[in-house]
């Protein structure tokens, strides 16, 4: 294999010199996310940011000189990551009345080693669904104008809620007056409020569908939202361009949302199968985080989880998990959503083993954090994939994910849009 690289260099070296900033990588193994298979000894030449072309050891002879040559060779590689539930501003722990001490500006900031840590696990792409006063839309711009390292992030602003429900502020009693930013009852202010996160920055809209899990008063299963409400958030976002994702555990608040033409189902935990069925019949993806129960029944309290709600999450963490075996074995699209910030990010890659171990095989988990989320997120070809005319958004990890998925938890490599941020060893 050496002798190999040595000699494509050399012939790279004898020729003419490329026009624009060309980067060579040399990868051993070479996940062909869309394929779903595994190629051997690839060479991806990157140019300006883009994969320019993927080559095989015949083409490699022809190339030009790169300005670098990355050798590989000896670990995995695949597409950069992306997760479609996170919560970059804030804390893991900084939860219930711990969280009443963390100014919004504060959460940004903490939000910034947030990004890094999630960019170095190798998640080049994430959906952030929810911050307040629009905080991840701001770390979105700091990132895509190179003042901090981070994701791709795409930011959905202000979550939009009921009075008094899981999107809402229901921890200081009435004398405080207090409200989230993203509440609204009825079809017309719920309409205000997705044109408002438009207005900001939002990229996409998050909605809470039903009671939650570490919300103070709300009950699982209970809807929130009439359908009318539902089909007002989901048609104004759809003029707007935006997808929506609907934070929903209860069986009857899921099929509503579904039926309400949601794009995706955050959490999913109570799901039946009539929702399956709905789920696959409308293309509604199935964004279950099954990693989290773990952490949150091991160290949440420590973090500040109400009582209350470490008792929920007793009651529905191991169901969750039956459902996402049942939703799998349906085949309903599964994307990889793992809410992370209720665990520490940088952690995000756990979630894989879960996935495998509930229903999925090791490359369908690759696939649902890649390809699967690139189609979620309205960005086909461009992330999620190796392919020319793709952001170079590559990662490498030691051992085959394909054998062992556990091998996505420690990323050795990552490259974002042609910069590397993560070598080896590093």
């Amino acid at each position: 294999m050496k002798r190999f690289v040595l000699t494509a260099i050399a012939a790279m070296l004898a020729s003419p010199a490329f026009a624009g900033d060309v980067t060579v990588i040399h990868a051993g193994k070479l996940i062909d996310t869309e394929a779903g298979r595994t190629l051997e000894n690839r060479f991806i030449v990157i140019e300006d940011g883009l994969v320019r072309e993927v080559l095989g050891a015949r083409g490699v002879a022809k190339l030009d000189e790169p300005d670098e040559f990355i050798d590989l060779s000896d670990m995995t590689v695949l597409p950069g990551l992306s997760d479609a539930h996170v919560h970059l501003i804030g804390k893991a722990a900084s939860y219930g009345y711990n969280s009443l001490a963390e100014s919004t500006p504060r959460a940004a900031i903490t939000g910034v080693a947030n990004a890094r840590k999630t960019l170095e696990a190798g998640f080049t792409t994430v959906r952030n669904v929810g911050a307040p006063g629009f905080a991840d839309v701001d770390l979105r711009d700091a990132i895509n104008e190179g003042e901090v390292p981070g994701p791709r992030v795409i930011p959905a602003g202000r979550s939009i809620g009921i009075t008094g429900g899981h999107c809402d502020s229901n921890l200081l009693p009435y004398e405080y007056a207090d409200m989230a930013g993203g509440v609204a009852d009825g079809p017309w202010a719920v309409r205000a409020k997705v044109r408002e996160n438009k207005k900001y920055g939002a990229e996409a809209i998050k909605f809470c569908g039903t009671g939650g899990v570490l919300s103070k008063g709300t009950t699982i299963g209970a809807q929130q939202f009439t359908l009318e409400e539902m089909k007002a958030i989901v048609d104004e976002a759809h003029q707007l361009g935006m997808k929506v994702a609907v934070h929903a555990h209860g069986t009857k608040g899921i099929k509503t949302a579904i039926e309400a033409g949601v794009d995706s189902v955050e959490h999913a935990s109570l799901i039946d199968a009539e929702g399956i069925r709905m789920a696959k019949r409308n293309g509604t993806a199935l964004s279950m985080d099954i990693y989290v129960s773990d952490f949150i029944l091991s160290e949440g309290e420590e973090a500040g989880i109400l009582e209350e709600s470490l008792e929920k999450e007793r009651q529905v963490g191991r169901l969750q998990r039956e459902n996402f075996q049942k939703a799998a074995r349906a085949g309903a699209t599964i994307a990889f959503g793992s809410d992370a910030g209720v665990y520490p990010h940088g952690q995000n890659g756990r979630q894989f083993a879960y996935m495998v171990e509930w229903g999925l095989s090791p490359m369908q988990a690759i696939q649902a954090a890649t390809v699967t989320n690139a189609k979620l997120f309205d960005r086909e070809g461009q992330i999620g994939v190796i392919k020319p005319g793709a952001h170079a958004d590559i990662i490498a990890v030691d051992g085959d994910p394909t054998d062992d998925i556990s091998a996505l938890e420690d990323v050795g490599f990552v490259m974002k849009g042609g910069e590397v941020f993560k070598r080896p060893g590093s």
